[in-house]
């Protein structure tokens, strides 16, 4: 996989979101119809050679806050009921060959787990979605993006 670097102005958009310098390299992979970043892919590493475990990770507002108050209700317990544990550790193998794949430093310490940086359950319904918006197949990023009606954001996918 070739890692494309954010823009200048991307870069300028995920720090005022973060209120800080972003760690590591990342390319925005979907953003909003009107060019707003969505959801990033981190490069497996930060600068300083930490292991970055979230791959995808949303970096929308509106979405972020939206997916937290869902979060705040019980929705990871929830979803995790609601999904084939088999279709889960599917989703979690995928997500974990994808960032082996993104790998460039493989002489570090490499991060493990799948989406959301665990191996089994659901830790994190924002990287489910993020997941399920670059496209991959993500049971609980789908019920996630259904019970937020994403239709309604107009998104445009930027690996598709």
């Amino acid at each position: 996989m070739t890692f494309i670097d954010a823009s200048e102005a991307d870069v300028l958009v995920l720090e005022e979101l973060l209120g800080r310098e972003p760690a590591g390299r990342f390319a925005v992979v979907v953003r909003r119809k009107t060019g707003e970043p969505m959801v990033i892919e981190n490069e497996p590493h930060l600068r300083d050679g930490t292991p970055m475990p979230t791959l995808y990770w949303l970096v929308d507002k509106q979405l972020h806050e939206a997916v937290s108050r869902i979060e705040g209700d019980a929705g990871v317990h929830r979803y995790e009921e609601l999904t084939d544990p088999a279709a889960l550790r599917e989703a979690h193998e995928s997500y974990a060959k994808r960032r082996i794949a993104a790998t460039v430093r493989h002489d570090l310490v490499q991060p493990s787990g799948g989406v959301g940086g665990t191996r089994i359950g659901v830790k994190c319904l924002h990287a489910h979605l993020a997941n399920f918006l670059v496209g991959n197949i993500d049971p609980v990023g789908e019920i996630v993006a259904t019970e937020l009606s994403l239709p309604e954001f107009v998104i445009v996918n930027v690996r598709a």
